[in-house]
């Protein structure tokens, strides 16, 4: 049997896999909390044990992960608790009617806690949130301490430095493989509370890995 090395790339890998890998510290400072988010497609899904399927399934996700977003936190309350998880799947929709959606994993616990109350509120992170957005992807009960919030006309949590935001209701939830597909329709949005008028970068993620607009 071939021993692996710890950090090696595993077989049938790119081999340039390891660069988009998570900081050892990052990883440190994420254990003893399971992970809520997955900023790479199919993250949390299973990679099949026959090597063609498996082989697919990794191009599937290094071909996705070409393509570069923003990273939003989608908040809501639950039981008078502010809740949260990290999203890299959102996009508009429409216009008429103002329509928005996101991708939610069944995995996911945050979810079916914004899904009861009906309502969520996207913020949309600025270049220096990544810590904000690390939090925000554990699944511990304590994410939001330390996060200055306001609320949102829905009454959910708007993130203080955020670039901007948008208030919507649960209009259409979307059975989709091992996601949800999530319509909100627009209740109130708005520019963050950035001040002094300077140019703000916003976090943007790509192949695996935070990144800076050049």
């Amino acid at each position: 049997m071939t021993h692996r090395i710890e950090g090696d790339v595993p077989e049938g890998m790119n081999p340039d896999a390891r660069a988009t890998w998570p900081s050892q510290e990052l990883v440190q400072s994420w254990l003893g909390n399971e992970l809520d988010f997955e900023l790479r497609l199919g993250e949390h899904t299973p990679i099949p044990d026959d090597p063609e399927a498996a082989a697919q399934a990794r191009k599937f996700r290094d071909v996705l992960g070409l393509f570069c977003s923003g990273v939003t936190v989608v908040t809501s309350v639950s039981e008078g608790k502010p809740v949260g998880m990290t999203c890299q799947s959102f996009s508009s929709v429409s216009l008429e009617p103002p329509l928005i959606m996101f991708s939610p994993a069944k995995t996911s616990r945050a979810w079916p806690l914004i899904r009861r109350a009906g309502y969520f509120c996207v913020n949309i992170l600025a270049a220096d949130q990544s810590e904000l957005s690390n939090g925000m992807a554990t699944k511990g009960e304590e994410k939001f301490d330390g996060v200055a919030w306001t609320t949102a006309t829905t009454g959910a949590p708007v993130i203080e430095g955020v670039l901007g935001y948008i208030d919507c209701q649960v209009q259409q939830v979307v059975e989709a493989g091992d996601h949800y597909i999530v319509v909100g329709l627009v209740k109130e949005l708005s520019f963050g509370d950035r001040s002094g008028g300077s140019k703000v970068d916003p976090l943007l993620f790509f192949q695996g890995k935070y990144t800076q607009p050049q």
